[in-house]
C-alpha cells in the first residue's frame, strides 16, 4: 500500500532545476533509501515532502505529492510537519534536559499533564532505542549525551508528536560505526509503526537497512526497486556504476 505518491514532481531554486519530473510511490511501513551523488536532488526531495522549501525564496514547484490520498500542498503546513517529521544530519538537541527535549513537541501541542508527558517521553525513547541508556538521568542536560545518543534523542523528539512518516537526511554521517549501528537498529524497530525515507551517501548503509532503494542522478529518478534486486541486478548501467563506486 502506498503511503506517499509522487507524480511528475519538478523543483527549481531560481533557475537551477533540482528535481525533474519524478514519479514513484513510497510503500507504507517500509524503509526507502534514496541514494545518489552530490547535487542529485536527494535533500531537495525530502524538503518537498514536509514543505521545508517554504523557508526559502525564489522557488518553483510543479507536480503532485499525495499523503494517504491528500494533496500535501493543500494541507496546513503545521499539520503536514506533524505527520511528516524529519531528522537532520547533525543532531541538534535543545538546550534543556533529556526529558524536556522529548516533551517539547507534545507541550507545543497543548499536553501539560506530567503523567501523560512521562508516558510519551518513555515511549518515544524506547522506540528510539535510547530509554535503557538514559532512564536514570532524564533531568540531565541533553548536551551530556554522546553524538550517537543525541541523534537517537532527535529521533525520539520526532516520534513524540506521533508522525506517520519519518524523513532522515544523512542521520549517521557524523557518527562512529557503533553509534551508526544503534541508529540503524532503531530504524528497523520503527518499521512496524512508521514509513521511513532515508537519504544517504553510504550505499552500504542503504543495502543494510532499506527495503526499497531509489537512485537519483542530476535531479532525475534513474530507477527504484526492491533493495536486494537493485543492488544485485540493477536495470540501468548508471545505477550499477554508482553502487560499484565507478563514479560519485
Amino acid at each position: 500500500m502506498a503511503k506517499i505518491r509522487i507524480e511528475n514532481l519538478s523543483f527549481w531554486y531560481d533557475k537551477l532545476q533540482a528535481l525533474k519530473k519524478i514519479s514513484f510511490q513510497v510503500t507504507e511501513h517500509k524503509i526507502l533509501s534514496v541514494i545518489g551523488p552530490a547535487n542529485s536532488g536527494k535533500t531537495t526531495f525530502l524538503r518537498v515532502l514536509n514543505r521545508l522549501y517554504e523557508l526559502r525564496d525564489n522557488i518553483l514547484i510543479e507536480g503532485k505529492v499525495w499523503l494517504d490520498g491528500e494533496d500535501i500542498f493543500k494541507l496546513d503546513v503545521q499539520v503536514l510537519r506533524r505527520r511528516v517529521g524529519i531528522v537532520f544530519a547533525l543532531p541538534v538537541p535543545l538546550p534543556m534536559s533529556i526529558f524536556d527535549n522529548v516533551a517539547y513537541g507534545p507541550r507545543l501541542h497543548g499536553i501539560r499533564a506530567k503523567s501523560k508527558l512521562g508516558e510519551i517521553v518513555e515511549k518515544a525513547l524506547q522506540a528510539a532505542a535510547l530509554w535503557d541508556e538514559v532512564k536514570d538521568r532524564l533531568n540531565t542536560s541533553a548536551y551530556k549525551l554522546s553524538g550517537g545518543q543525541q541523534q537517537r534523542l532527535c529521533i525520539a523528539r520526532t516520534l513524540a508528536v506521533e508522525p506517520e512518516v519519518i524523513l532522515y537526511d544523512e542521520p549517521c554521517s557524523g557518527l562512529d560505526p557503533i553509534s551508526t549501528l544503534k541508529v540503524e537498529e532503531a530504524m528497523q524497530q520503527l518499521k512496524k509503526d512508521y514509513t521511513q525515507i532515508l537519504v544517504t551517501n553510504n550505499v552500504k548503509q542503504a543495502a543494510r537497512v532499506s527495503d526499497e532503494t531509489a537512485f537519483f542522478l542530476m535531479g532525475e529518478l534513474v530507477e527504484i526497486g526492491e533493495t536486494r534486486q537493485l543492488f544485485t541486478s540493477p536495470r540501468d548501467k548508471r545505477t550499477e556504476d554508482y553502487i560499484t563506486g565507478r563514479f560519485g
